[in-house]
């Protein structure tokens, strides 16, 4: 039997791995692993010492042979997790272990996963496939693991997040394969601005959760770090097919609805999965899927709070509940062969589409929409060879994916806004818009293509040594179009109508549209060149010590950034000549001006990351565990390339003189009296040609030293093994980020100052441009994070023998950021070090998640996930008096839902099975019942943020940190979900 069991970290990205010591007299030859449902073998030779290690297996059910003098020894069946790291110790020397019968037990249950200085979690495919949930997204359980969250925002477009991170520097690993985005936000690729999923649920088998501490594999990545493995086809056929749906019938009234009638709503999933043999332990296949048909409600409403009665009649009709509708085709699929039993190749491939509208709830009314277009195809030829003591893993990669929104109605945009004096004070002066109709803004079409060639060497001939090393290159093109205000968009106030009547809609104040400037072309494109290079050491120090030792280097080469040079009238905008506002500025205009020879790419990113276990007791079952490490992302295209095309399609702004005193400006090239004229695109077109050469477009320059985002990682904690089936985890992390990339407003005062002297408030110099242009802005590193989080996480596995399971885990977080949670752009202060440090609005300081089930004597599963959170932190800015006024970031926990919470939600899943044995002894039919949100909690999200209001009025009857919206925001009302499936 299996005298002792220990578990360092040393697996692969996403399989696992399994090491020991053999006593037997006379000897154990070999130890080979055999995978009980492809066949998959691998044998390894024993040591002089009798030690065995298997450095690379795939996830999946498996038993030991052991080759001794006295014959094959054979195990039980026990199952390998993704990324686990096992080590079983056999001893064969004592009389009654050496049976005639040759028997082995080492049961599943005694195989743990030890995570060296990581801090995370295993999602298995029992929670994936037994857990509630709404949308199929196999993400949605990753915020299991400490410190992160898994976000649904009001438009049920969901995004993962890390800590104070934002979205963009996560990474999620398929099969050793990074899907990282790396043009557009949200940190997956086709993951902005959608509802869709990004793979499959079905061709999921299951994944880990990586928060902090990954090991020196893991890159571009700063925050969360997803590993997932894909299903396989068996020695036998294996098969599904599912429905899910729900409609407004199966759901509670949202908050708008209480006094009138629901909205259409549909949520229609379905799909299916096949696979299994070609040739009997050689040739396998799997095939899957998934396709989502969805109608999602949406809220057309003021702004401001008005009532309908404000507006003229022509516009009432656009205000009320409508819907947006969405589709997803998600199609996976995989060849896997073993010609020889040293050999494993695996081919696979997936393709995505999605399709439907962009329209959010809100003040746009439903003809501004724009159709959505996401197409993706990625696949994947891996060939891994193994040896006595090394194994290599190539793969080679192909990713083609397009993000393409465009607007369905092609002409000029109207939008209301409301400008009149506070009611409470009237030298205040509220501005808000409440309505906007015609043509949507912007025109985008962006994305990624390339190969990719990655190889890992594992070599396992030093005794208590696994060393990888790997390296990988990539050649991707990135492109982008972007058509900002495409359609032109008129500005009115209401409120003021030179020509009498109560509502303006016939003299706006201001009119943007997009045109070509004649400099460049607005379709950006780079071929990127990335390449990066590691080396991994999991060092068994002593039989209780492990260190995992990694140190890795990125590189990436942006030839648009690099080889950029700018336009001649740009550098001549800003020269002291024409703009001698910048002479005595705080920064140098001329670091941030290119002329093709300036840039070079960042060569810095060295990343030590450093792990350590410590099992405190000779059975193992408290262990201490701890790293350090530093990982860096890279900089989002989509930033970088604006200051091409900005400067090539740039939105062109012109003010009106309408006697409106809320809205004065100068008279000059981009300050006219209005004209009807202007409403058509010849009137247009003699505004251009009247700005001159600048146009009004704005300038923009990025550093010339431009570095690369990047986290800094600490942890420590306490891992207790309570009994075989039941785990504990205590501990805390400390996560720095830095260098994030932002946009800063680049014009001054002519005197070079930022803010206007004393005793006047504080306000941005966006009245100063250069001459005949917009205003300048230019790009830098600066924004930082920081989050200290000290967090509790208990689990129980689930067995057959024990039948119920439990995953639970309370983050307490502080958090803390230099600009608001989210934002680039940072206009408010000279410089990002003039920002001051203050609570993250992304992170919530209480967050506790549960998720388990039980399989009832019945023939039926119960499940639940249940999600508690304090409230969100609200950051404004507030003015500063004295002598020398400035603004200052103050950021106060908003007031929940009652003060007692701010995020409460329970869901619930209910699930018979019933048998279908006159087809197989494992078919069967699933019933299913999934009740999301089963109290019925109001999330909401939008609060009053106005520090200065204290007094409730009838059209602001809120005061600073109480709730001001009636949306339900991130979850849906109490929501029931029917499904039904098959499978054998």
């Amino acid at each position: 039997m299996a005298v002792a069991i220990a578990t360092p970290a040393h697996a692969q990205v996403s399989n696992a791995s399994l090491r020991g010591t053999v006593k037997a007299e006379g000897g154990v030859s070999q130890v080979t692993a055999i995978n009980v449902n492809t066949g998959l073998t691998r044998s390894v030779a024993v040591g002089e010492n009798g030690s065995y290690n298997i450095a690379s297996l795939p996830v999946g059910t498996y038993r030991l042979e052991l080759t001794t003098p006295g014959g094959v020894r054979r195990t039980d069946e026990f199952t390998l997790s993704v990324g686990q790291s096992a080590v079983l110790d056999f001893d064969f020397s004592q009389p009654d272990i050496a049976s005639d019968d040759g028997a082995i037990i080492v049961t599943g249950t005694r195989l743990r996963s030890m995570e060296g200085g990581e801090v995370g979690t295993n999602i298995s495919q029992r929670q994936i496939e037994v857990l509630p949930q709404n949308n199929r997204n196999f993400l949605a359980f990753a915020d299991l693991a400490p410190g992160v969250q898994f976000v649904t925002a009001g438009n049920d477009q969901s995004r993962l997040q890390g800590g104070a991170q934002n979205s963009s520097t996560v990474n999620v690993f398929i099969d050793g394969v990074g899907q990282k985005d790396f043009v557009l936000k949200n940190g997956i690729s086709g993951q902005d601005s959608t509802q869709g999923n990004p793979f499959p649920q079905l061709a999921v088998g299951e994944y880990r959760v990586i928060s902090s501490n990954y090991k020196a594999e893991f890159d571009q990545v700063s925050s969360v770090a997803i590993t997932a493995v894909t299903r396989s086809g068996t020695n036998e056929f294996h098969g599904e097919a599912f429905i899910d749906y729900t409609d407004q019938g199966l759901r509670d009234r949202r908050p708008n609805e209480l006094t009138g009638t629901k909205i259409k709503t549909k949520d229609f999933q379905f799909g299916g999965a096949l696979g299994g043999p070609i040739i009997k332990d050689m040739l396998h296949f799997f095939v899957t899927y998934e396709g989502k048909r969805q109608e999602n409600p949406r809220d057309i409403r003021p702004g401001f709070n008005l009532p309908l009665d404000f507006f003229p009649a022509e516009y009432r009709g656009v205000f009320g509940p409508t819907n947006a509708t969405f589709n997803e085709d998600l199609y996976f699929g995989k060849l896997s062969f073993q010609p020889t039993s040293s050999d494993l190749i695996e081919l696979s491939g997936r393709h995505r589409r999605e399709s439907g509208e962009f329209l959010s709830s809100g003040i746009n009314a439903r003809e501004t929409i724009s159709a959505q277009k996401v197409i993706e195809y990625r696949g994947t030829a891996r060939w891994e060879h193994t040896a006595d003591n090394w194994i290599n893993d190539l793969k080679l990669t192909y990713e083609d994916v397009r993000w393409a929104p465009t607007p369905v109605v092609f002409g000029n945009g109207s939008l209301f806004a409301y400008a009149a004096p506070n009611e409470s004070n009237p030298a205040v002066i509220d501005r808000a818009d409440i309505l906007r109709i015609g043509g949507g803004a912007n025109y985008q079409d962006k994305g990624q293509k390339g190969w990719g060639i990655q190889n890992d060497f594992t070599w396992t001939g030093f005794e208590g040594h696994t060393i990888k090393f790997g390296v990988k290159s990539k050649w991707v093109e990135l492109n982008t179009l972007q058509l900002n205000n495409f359609n032109p968009l008129y500005t009115y106030n209401v409120a003021f109508n030179p020509n009498g009547g109560t509502f303006n809609d016939e003299i706006p104040y201001r009119l943007q549209f997009g045109a070509q400037t004649g400099t460049g072309n607005p379709i950006v494109s780079s071929d990127n060149w990335q390449f990066g290079i590691y080396l991994q050491d999991d060092w068994e120090v002593t039989d209780r010590l492990t260190l995992n030792l990694g140190v890795r280097w990125d590189y990436e080469r942006t030839p648009s950034y690099l080889d950029f040079v700018h336009p001649a009238d740009a550098v001549n905008a800003v020269s002291p000549a024409n703009y001698p506002n910048l002479v005595n500025a705080d920064y140098d205009i001329n670091d941030f001006i290119s002329t093709g020879s300036e840039r070079k790419a960042f060569k810095g990113a060295w990343q030590p990351r450093i792990g350590f276990s410590y099992e405190l007791d000779d059975d193992a079952r408290f262990v201490l565990f701890g790293g350090f490490g530093r990982s860096y992302d890279r900089n989002q295209f989509d930033f970088l390339q604006q200051e091409i095309s900005v400067g090539s399609f740039a939105t062109r702004t012109f003010n009106f003189n309408t006697g409106d005193p809320f809205n004065i400006c100068a008279p000059g090239p981009t300050c006219v009296t209005w004209d009807p004229i202007y409403l058509t695109e010849a009137g247009r077109q003699q505004l251009l040609a009247q700005a001159g050469p600048g146009g009004g477009r704005e300038l923009r320059f990025i550093t010339n030293k431009l570095k690369v985002p990047y986290s800094d990682q600490f942890s420590l904690g306490l891992r207790a093994r309570v009994t075989p089936l039941f785990e504990a985890e205590v501990g805390y992390s400390h996560v720095e980020s830095k260098d994030g990339f932002a946009y800063l407003l680049g014009n001054r005062r002519p005197d070079g100052s930022f803010f206007p002297p004393a005793p006047a408030a504080p306000s941005s110099p966006f009245g100063f441009a250069p001459p005949g242009f917009g205003s300048i802005i230019i790009g830098t590193n600066g924004l930082e994070t920081r989050a200290d989080t000290g967090y509790l996480k208990l689990v129980k596995n689930y067995t057959a023998a024990s039948p119920w399971s439990l995953a639970a885990t309370y983050t307490y977080t502080e958090a803390e950021e230099n600009r608001n949670f989210g934002e680039v752009f940072s206009l408010d202060f000279p410089s990002i070090e003039d920002y001051n440090f203050a609570r993250s609005a992304g992170v919530r300081k209480h967050r506790f998640v549960a998720a388990g089930s039980v399989d009832l004597p019945i023939g039926v599963t119960l499940s639940g996930k249940f999600t508690l959170a304090s409230p969100p932190y609200l950051k404004a800015f507030v003015n500063t008096g004295g002598d020398n006024p400035s603004r200052t970031v103050i950021s106060n926990e908003a007031k929940g839902n009652g003060d007692r919470w701010g995020l409460r939600q329970f869901d619930l899943a209910i699930i018979k099975y019933i048998p279908f044995r006159f087809i197989s002894d494992e078919s069967r039919l699933r019933l299913r019942l999934d009740i999301i949100n089963l109290f019925n909690d109001r999330n909401f999200v939008d609060y009053n943020n106005n520090p200065a209001d204290n007094t409730r009025t009838p059209s602001s009857p809120t005061i600073y940190r109480e709730i001001s919206g009636i949306g339900v925001g991130g979850n849906p009302p109490r929501t029931v979900k029917v499904s039904a499936g098959f499978s054998f």
